[in-house]
């Protein structure tokens, strides 16, 4: 059976996207029977245009984060959603036990580098590039409840050029990223991701 996944986003879907064109070709065993926006977004047109479901929660209306996060997971437990990936989700959510290990990011550096609160988008690469950095790429991570924490399931580097700005160097690691994002999730699917003492370790197929 596919896995599916709930994909929470707050922007322009581009992560989203390229799962979806994974999944069309093959080479992603999921499907994606809901997506949640975090904000009215340009990604809420391309989830319909691509067929998905798609809804509008808003932190802004609940009282607090916890109950934020209890509506978002229970809708997401709705659809029977096995695994929730965070792509380009800016809001602050609780995951629930249940949910431990089932939910997913991707940062756009190697963690725990360039992280923590504030810290993401065009902000990581412009710290990575002023501090210097001879590599760069991103960090595909089961969630916690810290800001860019959580064992971490792939990496991949790119090279970070002395002629490099924000821009060039976002483009260099948002094509590692089409490429990890579904391999750590295509990982999950064939039960390949064994978490243990806060490592993750990538096992054979069985």
């Amino acid at each position: 059976m596919p896995l599916k996944l709930a994909v929470l986003i707050s922007g322009g879907g581009s992560t989203m996207i390229n799962l979806q064109r994974n999944i069309q070709a093959g080479s992603l065993n999921a499907s994606i029977p809901l997506v949640i926006a975090s904000r009215p977004c340009t990604g809420i047109e391309k989830a319909e245009s691509a067929g998905l479901t798609a809804v509008t929660l808003s932190p802004k209306s609940f009282a607090s984060t916890d109950e934020y996060s209890q509506k978002l997971f229970s809708v997401v437990r709705d659809v029977d959603a096995d695994l929730v990936i965070l792509a380009g989700f800016l809001s602050k959510i609780i995951i629930p036990d249940d949910f431990a290990n089932r939910v997913m990011n991707i940062h756009p550096s190697l963690l725990p580098a360039f992280c923590g609160k504030g810290m993401y988008g065009h902000r990581v690469h412009e710290a990575v590039i002023t501090r210097g950095c001879k590599i760069s790429g991103c960090t595909v991570h089961f969630c916690d409840n810290e800001y860019d924490h959580g064992p971490i399931i792939l990496q991949q580097t790119v090279p970070v050029d002395a002629t490099d700005n924000a821009d060039s160097l976002a483009e260099r690691v948002q094509a590692a990223e089409c490429e990890a994002y579904p391999a750590a999730i295509q990982l999950y699917a064939e039960n390949r991701l064994l978490v243990k003492e806060g490592r993750v370790h990538i096992v054979n197929e069985s």
